[in-house]
């Protein structure tokens, strides 16, 4: 539904035509920890203070399990955490659950389980082998669990987090059920991977084939929710926090500002986001927590940072900001803007991104006209021809580094440059 011609996932293409799709949405933290962080407290990562990975939630974090608790939900976390204190791989302290009152868990489920050997661990903390493929150990779990709290007179909230498309770290690999690696080798390559290259010949297949099989678990979730009767009255969202660039944009697998690393899918069902359609308007992660308590009834907290997307529901002309706002640690301390037409990116030189969350300084590094270049092959920053769209964009920067509780931070303009270009109109700065 997103672009790709492989027919990856039908049953995720069919919930998001019958529901409310959002194809323009964005990761606010395009790292495993960080992000998931700003899933469960609806903050920006410097906010929480979770901005890199293996630092745990804090003790008085709010998260989407206490206000789902306290609107009267049975609470249940399943799948990988990484929130957890990084001397933990597996098990999690109860007071870093984040609220959770059930809990089928690992911290980071990449470094205790493989493909066919999945664990994760209880309330007890015990180890819990469950058999089969990763992906459909967990899925198997998720639906027992939502078959068990459906007998009960109580509504209940799951957060279900797969590992995969994640690469197996210990064999820097991407392992997909039997049989679907060599089913998707030598086919449909995106043209930003066909024309930068990184791993993608090794890894591509495999992370197909693994989109593939969550495709199906997503459909067999869908199909137990049918068979219980909760279809019509459980709010249902689908996302990823990160995207995947192949070793093409820096020496791993994302904490980049292009959109292979930072764009997700993003679908809600049921309630009243059935028959929602499809939103035009640029969307965040952080949006997500305001949108499912809103969704579902209960208050959105002040301190949450996002928007709730249920007034889009109602108005598709609703006030909506018209970009989104992107931290980016561990690889560099760097800050992108991301508008319909514009990717514009800068990073802290020589400060060291695993110590410090952001600067006072910044440099401008990317800018891309996704309108002529949507897989970003054409770095514009510096550009003569583009300068006043740069100063446009570095303002705007600035402006939402605020809005999130960020420092007053100076922009360094990148050296000028003259780059064989048509001329860019003024008003092209604003899209």
């Amino acid at each position: 539904m997103n672009g790709n011609p492989l027919g990856l996932t039908p049953n995720y293409d069919r919930f998001a035509r019958r529901g409310t799709h959002a194809p323009l949405a964005f990761s606010c933290q395009p790292v495993c920890g960080p992000s998931r962080s700003c899933l469960q407290t609806g903050q920006y990562a410097t906010t929480s203070g979770c901005w890199k990975n293996d630092i745990p939630l804090p003790a008085d974090a709010r998260t989407l399990a206490h206000e789902f608790a306290d609107a009267g939900y049975r609470t249940g976390y399943i799948g990988k955490w990484h929130l957890g204190d990084s001397a933990s791989l597996g098990p999690v302290a109860p007071h870093q659950r984040g609220g959770y009152q059930d809990w089928l868990a690992a911290n980071v489920l990449e470094m205790t389980s493989d493909a066919y050997d999945c664990r994760v661990y209880d309330e007890q903390s015990r180890e819990v082998r469950l058999p089969g493929y990763r992906v459909d150990a967990l899925t198997d779990a998720a639906i027992r669990y939502i078959d068990q709290r459906s007998r009960e007179d109580q509504p209940f909230f799951l957060f279900f987090s797969l590992l995969e498309p994640h690469h197996q770290n210990h064999r820097d690999d991407y392992p997909a059920p039997e049989g679907l690696t060599q089913t998707y080798a030598g086919r449909w390559t995106p043209p930003d991977l066909a024309a930068l290259v990184g791993n993608a010949p090794q890894n591509l297949p495999g992370y197909c084939g693994m989109i593939k099989r969550i495709d199906e678990a997503f459909g067999r979730m869908l199909d137990a929710l049918k068979s219980l009767g909760l279809t019509d009255d459980t709010l249902v969202a689908f996302t990823s926090d990160h995207g995947c660039h192949f070793r093409t944009r820096n020496d791993e697998y994302k904490r980049s500002c292009h959109d292979a690393s930072i764009r997700v899918p993003l679908a809600l069902g049921g309630g009243g986001f059935h028959g929602g359609g499809e939103l035009s308007q640029m969307v965040s992660l952080l949006d997500l927590p305001p949108t499912l308590l809103a969704g579902a009834g209960v208050s959105v907290p002040p301190a949450m940072q996002g928007r709730s997307l249920t007034p889009l529901l109602r108005d598709r002309k609703a006030a909506w900001r018209d970009d989104v706002f992107v931290q980016i640690s561990e690889s560099e301390v760097g800050r992108t803007l991301r508008t319909t037409r514009w990717k514009y990116s800068v990073r802290a030189a020589g400060v060291d991104a695993y110590a410090e969350s952001a600067a006072s300084r910044y440099t401008e590094t990317f800018l891309y006209d996704l309108l002529a270049d949507p897989w970003e092959l054409t770095n514009l920053v510096g550009n003569a021809a583009h300068a006043h769209v740069a100063a446009e964009l570095r303002e705007r920067l600035q402006r939402r580094m605020v809005e999130a509780g960020e420092t007053a931070a100076h922009i360094e303009p990148a050296p000028v440059v003259s780059l064989p270009q048509r001329r860019v109109e003024v008003r092209d700065a604003t899209d």
